[in-house]
């Protein structure tokens, strides 16, 4: 729109005025742009409701009804005495207000579109008619709040969970590693529930060039896998508590019995449920190319994974 008003100005001020004219129309017109832009931005600000309706909410692939269900859960586990974020969730949460980056259901929904799109600060602040650096701050503040919590009771015996890991790519040299998939990548570990399909923990990053097997501990999953059974694929040997499958034999060897084939077959069906939920979560772009730094990648993964599970449970 600019553009065209400035070309616009350009063929309005011709060679045919005189330069006092032209010097004239062409000062109105840069006044007109900026009036223009000042009534931008406030119409973009009074109308966040419908720009959500249209454009954002299909965007974020988030809906008004899961939003109001992320605060309702915040502000209900801000109010125990041994949550250590309160103080942060009575702040940011509980005491919602329309500010100059819009109200508690505009900055939920900043940070989901953020995730979904993966686009530039510069560019998710367009739609909300605030600053980038305005954005930047909701999405760093927010965005450890509104993540999966870790877990720290133990797992009742007949708990039934599977565990699998996944390659982030990400900018951060710092927390990743050249990995099989020839790009610089963190290691994270998702468990899910066998029966619900709801995320329980993630794990945190670990280089991309470390196996299954020792991201499993580095990453700290095995201590909130505590008290359940855990199923995975042959990648985490070496942890006697994960249920694998029987492997084949190799050659010369007899093959294996039919009841460890049947075994397997079950086994495969179930593991895939966790590869259903990988492919869920990194279909939000920000999991395909992450650019946060340091913890970045955590919060958003953990995000991702507990707007998952309210939207499955609402």
């Amino acid at each position: 729109m600019a553009g065209v008003t400035i070309r616009y100005a350009r063929s309005w001020c011709g060679s045919s005025l005189t330069r006092a004219d032209r010097t004239a129309r062409s000062g109105h017109v840069r006044h007109g742009l900026l009036l223009w832009r000042r009534s931008t931005a406030t119409s973009c600000r009074s109308t966040i409701t419908s720009a959500i309706s249209m454009v954002l909410l299909p965007a974020s692939n988030v809906s008004p009804p899961s939003i109001r269900t992320v605060i309702r859960y915040k502000k209900r586990n801000a109010t125990g005495d041994d949550h250590a974020e309160a103080p942060e969730l009575t702040k940011h949460l509980v005491t919602a207000s329309a500010t100059s980056s819009g109200t508690v259901q505009d900055r939920v929904l900043l940070v989901a579109v953020y995730y979904r799109t993966n686009l530039t600060f510069r560019q998710v602040a367009l739609f909300f008619g605030i600053s980038k650096s305005a954005a930047n701050r909701v999405e760093d503040k927010l965005a450890p709040l509104l993540a999966l919590s870790p877990v720290t009771r133990r797992h009742s015996p007949d708990t039934v969970l599977i565990v699998d890991g996944t390659l982030v790519p990400t900018h951060d040299r710092s927390r990743s590693a050249s990995s099989k998939n020839y790009r610089y990548s963190v290691n994270m570990q998702v468990v899910i529930d066998a029966n619900t399909r709801l995320v329980i923990a993630i794990g945190t990053p670990t280089p991309g060039n470390r196996n299954d097997c020792r991201a499993y501990t580095d990453s700290g999953v095995d201590a909130q896998c505590r008290g359940a059974k855990v199923i995975a694929d042959g990648g985490y040997q070496g942890n006697p508590e994960v249920i694998m499958p029987y492997r084949k034999p190799r050659k010369g060897q007899p093959p294996l019995p039919q009841w460890k084939q049947d075994l397997n077959t079950v086994h495969k069906s179930v593991r895939a449920r966790v590869e259903h939920t990988l492919a869920h979560l990194k279909s939000w772009n920000i999991l395909r190319n992450c650019r946060r730094k340091r913890d970045g990648v955590w919060h958003a993964t953990r995000g991702i994974a507990h707007m998952r599970n309210l939207a499955m449970t609402t």
